[in-house]
């Protein structure tokens, strides 16, 4: 590892720990040449997911963009940033096991959508309302019948 001062390719670790997310590891090292100690993190590298749009083109995924989104669903609502982060983590998880580059939208979308169905009606509706772009009071109330009808079975 290449010292930050003096720019010496030799290091020593002297201690090693894991982060408290345990997805990482933390090193303290020491240069060989200037004496110096600094601290590098050890973690995965995980592959690229590219999300394709609706209008077909694509960008990287983004967690933070997906939390937005659910918290937006779930403002003034008894959900916890916990339970919102733990849908985030559930579902970047399941998509990053699926070893495929390319996921599209729509499938996050519905994975969003059973996750909130769960967890919270009112923040499923809300999600639902501009996921699937309702255009009238009729597709709203038809979305509403169908978690009823749902529940009730």
């Amino acid at each position: 590892m290449r010292c930050p001062y003096c720019e010496n390719d030799d290091s020593k670790v002297i201690d090693s720990r894991h982060t408290e997310d345990g997805h990482a590891i933390r090193r303290r090292r020491e240069c060989e040449a200037c004496g110096r100690r600094f601290t590098t993190y050890e973690k995965v590298e995980e592959m690229i997911l590219m999300v394709i749009k609706k209008d077909g083109s694509r960008q990287a995924f983004d967690r933070v963009k997906l939390l937005n989104g659910i918290i937006r669903a779930c403002e003034k609502r008894p959900v916890t940033v916990a339970e919102m982060e733990k849908i985030v983590d559930e579902i970047e998880r399941g998509l990053n096991n699926m070893m495929e580059k390319e996921v599209e939208s729509t499938f996050i979308g519905e994975l969003v959508m059973e996750r909130l169905k769960e967890l919270d009606e009112v923040a499923y509706v809300r999600f639902a309302s501009v996921y699937r772009q309702f255009t009238d009071v009729n597709t709203f109330v038809a979305e509403i019948e169908k978690l009823l009808i749902t529940k009730k079975n």
